[in-house]
């Protein structure tokens, strides 16, 4: 398939008018002879998104282990412009993880759907006091031994796994877990110099900035300070209920290509009001925001594009917001050189979107699936 004229995201981040070649992966980019399938002109050509922390849409979550709504949640982002996703799972016992772990990974491979591009364990590892909507009775101290069987099991699909650092046993267990596996900060009350500490050993993510975190204090910079001092990557919900664009507009200009966007879905995205569960918990979604009983937000209800369709809105540049749902998010899970921009070889997996920055069509595996 030739697509034709398109406004094409370089990974330099400028949009430039060529045409593209594909089949199952990206053949050719440039000024190309042959005639078009798709005369793309007047429209945006980026890379598919990847949402590397959703916990699920349409009802069901990846925590269930059910592969059955695993695929309704593929084929709504596909439907919505997410590529690829990794599948995040809640805090459970090890048990109800392994057979989350082990639907995840048997899932068939629907070529039109959103590939999964690995598993983010968020929990157990985290902290009492900063446990938002993750369930106190299942948190578990840093356990090496537990996070390698889960990872074995996986058959090496575990692409993130987080942790706080402040626990008993947390800096041996980032040392060893990140010789494998990428490590990210969440759901801590970590001060800067623990979270530094962190870092040092071999972390390089942080779980949605800002939240279930000590805030940023100009004499205590806690995870924020860190995580910018350290070159970490930074997750942001940008659902605009978890930051306000000002703090978005903020942390993209401190933490520049090392941010990502990502949904933090829970299984109420893409629904109705009403009551719905996350990680064992109650929850209620009214008008889009989904809480605890006690008010605590509990993920978000957006799909990533809305996050990108945001973030544009208030006041980003559209290249700089796709790369932090794109190539960004692919280097932090290690999958850069597969997904995550539009070049030679990798998959074809790619959105078209009007002058709006709108989704016309998803394209995945060089199969247009439409909208």
């Amino acid at each position: 398939m030739l697509i034709k004229n398109a406004l094409v995201l370089t990974p330099q981040k400028t949009f430039e008018k060529l045409d593209v070649s594909v089949h199952d992966t990206i053949e050719a980019i440039g000024k190309l002879p042959d005639p078009a399938d798709i005369d793309a002109d007047g429209y945006y050509l980026i890379p598919g998104l990847i949402d590397i922390h959703t916990h699920g849409a349409m009802s069901f979550d990846f925590s269930d282990g059910d592969s059955e709504g695993t695929q309704k949640i593929a084929a709504f982002f596909a439907a919505h412009g997410i590529t690829s996703y990794c599948a995040t799972l809640m805090t459970f016992d090890e048990a109800t993880l392994t057979d989350a772990v082990i639907a995840i990974r048997d899932l068939p491979r629907g070529q039109r759907d959103a590939r999964c591009a690995g598993i983010y364990l968020e929990g157990p590892f985290l902290s009492e006091s900063k446990r938002g909507a993750q369930a106190a009775t299942n948190l578990h101290a840093p356990d090496i031994g537990m996070f390698q069987r889960l990872s074995q099991t996986s058959r090496g699909i575990v692409k993130m796994v987080g942790v706080a650092p402040e626990l008993p046993g947390a800096m041996d267990f980032i040392r060893e877990a990140s010789k494998t596996t990428a490590v990210s900060l969440a759901h801590t009350a970590a001060y800067y110099e623990t979270a530094k500490a962190g870092y040092n050993h071999g972390a390089s993510n942080a779980t949605h900035l800002f939240n279930a975190m000590n805030g940023l204090h100009h004499r205590e910079p806690a995870v924020v300070g860190a995580a910018f001092d350290s070159g970490a990557y930074a997750e942001l919900i940008c659902d605009g209920i978890h930051i306000h664009p000002s703090v978005v507009r903020m942390t993209f200009r401190l933490f520049e290509d090392r941010l990502i966007l990502v949904s933090d879905s829970a299984r109420c995205a893409g629904m109705p009001n009403g009551n719905y569960t996350l990680g064992g918990q109650a929850i209620t979604m009214t008008d889009g925001k989904a809480t605890l009983p006690d008010g605590t937000i509990a993920g978000s209800a957006i799909h990533l594009m809305q996050a990108v369709q945001n973030v544009i809105s208030w006041g980003i540049s559209p290249a700089d917001a796709v790369t932090a749902a794109t190539l960004t998010p692919a280097k932090a899970i290690g999958m850069d050189s597969r997904i995550g921009s539009i070049a030679p070889g990798k998959q074809a997996d790619m959105l078209l979107l009007n002058d709006k920055f709108e989704l016309v069509s998803t394209i995945i595996g060089g199969e247009v699936i439409g909208k």
